[in-house]
């Protein structure tokens, strides 16, 4: 396992359908964190947060937000339970959301 690089990711809830999006490198919103751009310092964070509220203004996407994570062999983990929930999907039925379509990430919410 390679050193983490840690840094920060922004996320919203894309508007159309209320599925939780990460802005990526492209500057556009996907809904996988793997995909999501890493900023790893504050003037790449601050550029984010621009790029989101032209989203908001655009009326794509709604609460936007940046969040501490890590990138570990070129996937991001998120480093608050919150946020790597959020990277799930329901947590009520893992046959639900990105749980059952494999694509929630690489890493569990919680670790074992």
């Amino acid at each position: 396992m390679s050193t983490p690089e840690k840094g920060q990711v922004m996320t919203a809830n894309r508007l159309r359908d209320g599925e939780v999006v990460f802005l990526t490198r492209a500057g556009i919103w996907s809904e996988k964190i793997d995909d999501a751009v890493l900023a790893l310092e504050p003037q790449a964070a601050a550029a984010l947060e621009e790029r989101a509220q032209q989203d908001v203004k655009a009326t794509a996407v709604t609460g936007t937000y940046l969040f501490d994570a890590e990138r570990i062999d070129g996937k991001i983990r998120a480093l608050h339970f919150r946020e790597r929930i959020r990277t799930l999907g329901p947590t009520v039925r893992t046959d639900l959301g990105k749980q059952s379509q494999g694509t929630a990430g690489a890493f569990a919410a919680v670790e074992e």
